[in-house]
């Protein structure tokens, strides 16, 4: 029976792996385009936006791996029973329960994956994806100044510059303003210039290159004007601000911290609560791992003498609405308005009472079919669908007379 194992293995794998990757690249490019236009709008560098969509790809692996995992196993069992392989095995006396044995397999170790990541990998890429974000905003990352505007650097710092090339160390068409506090003032407007560092880390040095500077102050009987090849101005920069600490996020922590939070009798209620609410979240998502194949394979096996795709769709639709109701039940129970054991782990508890009943009626019924209803439904409107245009053809044309 090991060849059965590793030829179930292989028309496994090569779904699931393909369904994972698609998947997880449609998350991807739906977070860049919303990243790329973060990080321009904030003037920082296009590498940043590399770095965050690495912290993001935990997130969306543990988001993936259910899709991928259910249509690996249900394609490969759809083409079993499209080239009566399915019927072959099972007139051997390889039954449902059998065949089941190698996407357990899939489905534990995946499980075990995502567990994993849910409990240790997601919540620390989440915390440094939160922080590059914050770097971003703040200009610890070196952001860059935005070209045509007026940018403050700092109490009493502006500047605008009209061109800037290789990556900024160029600049071109600057005007820069800095107030030296007691009313003076100091105005310089230049054709070019850069950016230096200094020994001082909170102090850069602006070297313009021919310009006009002009400098005021109350006590000058008017400004004092200077017109210069070369002249270095001495920026301040802001002090930046220290990011918060990990955890203040419920999606920040660890399991372990999540349940000790929840645990926690010195705790306030709503605090616990919170807790509790994203640790049961987190639990019943690996959960429903472990009954994705029997959904699979109920949803897999179209009825004879058809090629009905609607099972793929079907589970697709099934996965999503469990997720989102999963997320509601979260949210619910973080607000203690209903208990977050009861409200997360009640639904598992219906959705696994469901797929138990499809499959015994997939695996142990003569022609059971979980779906039929939905199939039959289907065809009837497919059939109207394509009866429609040659109803619409036959009518009788309407011939209007020329008027005389």
């Amino acid at each position: 029976m090991k060849a059965i194992d590793w030829y179930m293995a292989r028309l496994i794998a090569v779904p699931l792996i393909g369904s994972l990757v698609i998947a997880s690249m449609l998350l991807v490019l739906d977070k860049m385009l919303r990243l790329f236009d973060f990080v321009a709008t904030e003037g920082g560098p296009v590498s940043i936006v590399w770095r965050m969509l690495a912290n993001m790809m935990p997130e969306y692996m543990g988001q993936a791996i259910p899709i991928g995992l259910t249509l690996g196993i249900l394609l490969a069992f759809r083409r079993l029973a499209l080239s009566s392989e399915l019927d072959i095995l099972r007139a051997v006396g390889v039954g449902y329960t059998r065949l089941l044995r190698v996407p357990y397999y899939f489905a534990i170790a995946l499980a075990l994956l995502n567990l994993g990541i849910v409990s240790y990998v997601q919540p620390y890429a989440r915390y440094f994806y939160e922080e590059l974000s914050f770097d971003l905003q703040s200009g610890a990352l070196g952001a860059s100044l935005k070209v045509g505007e007026f940018n403050q650097l700092g109490d009493g710092i502006t500047l605008r510059i009209e061109g800037s090339e290789d990556k900024g160390t160029k600049l071109s068409g600057i005007f820069a303003r800095i107030e030296t506090g007691s009313g003076q003032t100091v105005s310089a407007t230049a054709e070019r210039g850069q950016f230096l560092r200094t020994d001082d880390p909170g102090t850069m040095l602006l070297r313009l290159g021919n310009g006009t500077l002009i400098h005021d102050s109350p006590t000058f009987p008017s400004p004092r004007i200077l017109t210069f090849t070369s002249q270095d101005l001495p920026i301040s920069l802001p002090a930046l601000e220290a990011f918060r600490g990990r955890g203040e996020d419920q999606r920040e922590r660890t399991l372990p911290e999540l349940w000790r939070a929840g645990t926690d009798a010195s705790q306030p209620k709503a605090a616990r609560n919170v807790a509790l609410a994203a640790f049961h979240y987190r639990m019943v998502e690996i959960a429903m791992m472990l009954l994705i194949p029997m959904l699979a394979v109920a949803l897999a096996v179209p009825p004879k003498r058809s090629t009905s795709a609607l099972g793929v769709m079907v589970s697709i639709v099934f996965l999503v609405t469990y997720h989102k109701i999963n997320e509601y039940g979260q949210s619910v129970g973080a607000l203690g308005i209903v208990d977050p054991t009861l409200v997360l782990w009640g639904p598992f508890v219906l959705v696994a009472a469901l797929i138990l009943w499809m499959y015994h009626i997939a695996a142990h019924v003569p022609g059971g079919q979980p779906i039929g209803a939905l199939d039959r439904g289907a065809a009837k409107l497919a059939g109207l669908i394509k009866v429609i245009p040659k109803l619409l053809s036959r009518a009788p044309k309407r011939v209007v007379a020329p008027a005389e």
